[in-house]
């Protein structure tokens, strides 16, 4: 750092003698490219972390320049994360229970909330109290591959029911919602945002208890090999992520605004923008100690519940689930 300081120093004082002849040979690195795998598109307020972390320039902070791909859910983010086509991805905090067992080699590096992301919401005009009520009836999930689906079905277990004891359509991230305000299915499982919008087209929507099962919120997913090779990226990808959910956190109201003016097609729909922001505050994002960390004993208690109920074969070692090394670096 010294040498730098002083050979930049010279450089700008022979400039100044000898004039516009001499350039000062200062370097600066550029940004680091990184594609940055989503389960759905980033136009779903669910990924407002994401959106307002570029937005306001928190991965350039970082020195970093992300660019989003979707993938067809979670669970394929985790596939194209193990087979090395992307360094990070986004999914929920069960899915490397899902995929390890498969023996894809990926990790949850930071959750983002303390709850679970995934809700079932009904329309109370069916009948549908609790979740016992779904049986026969029509839900819609965004696809069969994404972890939300996996976490329905974890839901459907505490009450006693499979998946074929329901008919569930795979409708896709705007289907989910679309189909239960048309009448066409009577629940749907998936990410608070999906209320905001079956609430605003006008549907009555009631959500279920989930039964006790524990699924957990959004996570950032790495393969062991970018974890072992390039932690400080990780990192700096965590920090800078963390710090869009925490805007949300702090100020909802302001957050929404921030996220319109990233995404204009929301113009005029803050209010909604907002009150998703604060379903997310209250049943995703709260209680976390340390934000983005893991709870070892969730992740167990999660895996236990998907082994015993044959939604994966076998159980993975916890510690090789997650880890919480690049948490603790959001103020």
């Amino acid at each position: 750092m010294k040498k730098f300081f002083v050979s930049a120093c010279g450089a700008l004082a022979l400039s100044a003698v000898l004039g516009a002849a001499v350039v000062p040979a200062i370097a600066y690195a550029a940004p680091e490219e990184v594609t940055y795998l989503l389960p759905a598109p980033p136009n779903s307020p669910a990924f407002a972390p994401w959106v307002l972390a570029q937005h306001k320039g928190y991965y350039a902070d970082e020195n970093l320049k992300v660019s989003f791909i979707v993938a067809k859910g979670g669970v394929d983010v985790a596939k194209q994360i193990g087979a090395g086509n992307a360094v990070i991805g986004g999914a929920i905090g069960d899915t490397p229970i899902v995929v390890r067992a498969n023996g894809i080699p990926v990790k949850a590096i930071a959750v983002l909330g303390a709850g679970s992301v995934t809700m079932v919401a009904a329309n109370p005009a069916d009948g549908i109290k609790g979740l016992k009520d779904l049986k026969g009836k029509t839900v819609t999930v965004m696809s069969y591959t994404d972890t939300t689906y996996y976490a329905f079905l974890g839901s459907l277990k505490t009450a006693g029911l499979t998946k074929t004891d329901v008919q569930i359509q795979a409708a896709g991230p705007s289907g989910v919602w679309q189909l239960f305000t048309s009448g066409k299915s009577q629940a749907f499982a998936g990410v608070p945002d999906w209320v905001v919008s079956a609430t605003d087209a006008g549907a009555k929507v009631e959500l279920l208890d989930n039964g006790g099962f524990k699924s957990m919120a959004q996570a950032i997913l790495a393969s062991d090999d970018t974890i072992k090779k390039n932690p400080e990226l990780l990192k700096k990808l965590v920090h800078a992520t963390l710090r869009g959910m925490q805007d949300i956190m702090k100020d909802p109201k302001a957050a929404a605004a921030d996220y319109v003016a990233a995404l204009p097609s929301y113009k005029g729909k803050e209010a909604s923008i907002q009150a998703t922001f604060e379903m997310y505050n209250k049943y995703v994002y709260a209680n976390q100690k340390t934000l983005g960390q893991i709870d070892s004993s969730r992740m167990d208690a999660v895996q236990k519940f998907y082994v015993s109920e044959g939604i994966v074969t076998k159980a993975t070692p916890v510690n090789d689930l997650f880890t919480n090394q690049f948490i603790g670096v959001a103020k």
